[in-house]
């Protein structure tokens, strides 16, 4: 049940996935500090407003005699806000997580190692070149 578990959670899509929400997460904090302090005042005193949360007020009357009023302002901010979360997360980790697998693909399609040369040896790479030499060598035990 743990190895399922751990299969589960060690698949790239799901690291992918948890390293986009949690940058997502992290940068939504920054796009919506830009766009509440940069944005909105911006586009606020175009409507004569005091924050884009208030702008573009459309004033309806409702069944009881009262009025409700739909800030169309508050719609324009929130797709602010997604469409430069959205591109940055795109130019930041798509573009680039996609550039890294096309070029590994290339890679193995030309039958290249996927690590480079100059790479530093693994355990195994330098217990192979110990097995090796000792195989070479002269046994000591001879004689």
């Amino acid at each position: 049940m743990l190895a399922g578990f751990r299969e589960f959670i060690l698949r790239g899509n799901v690291v992918e996935l948890a390293v986009a929400v949690v940058i997502g997460t992290a940068f939504t904090m920054v796009v919506t500090t830009i766009v509440s302090a940069v944005i909105n005042p911006a586009i606020s005193a175009l409507f004569s407003a005091e924050s884009l949360a208030e702008a573009l007020p459309v004033v309806i009357p409702t069944v009881s005699g009262g009025e409700a009023v739909l800030y169309f302002g508050a719609v324009i901010g929130a797709l602010i806000n997604f469409v430069v979360i959205a591109a940055v997360v795109y130019f930041a980790l798509v573009v680039p997580i996609t550039t890294l697998k096309k070029r590994a693909e290339a890679r193995r399609a030309a039958d290249e190692p996927a690590e480079s040369a100059d790479a530093p040896l693994t355990e195994l790479d330098l217990l192979t070149e110990i097995r090796d030499l000792l195989a070479k060598a002269p046994s000591s035990r001879e004689g």
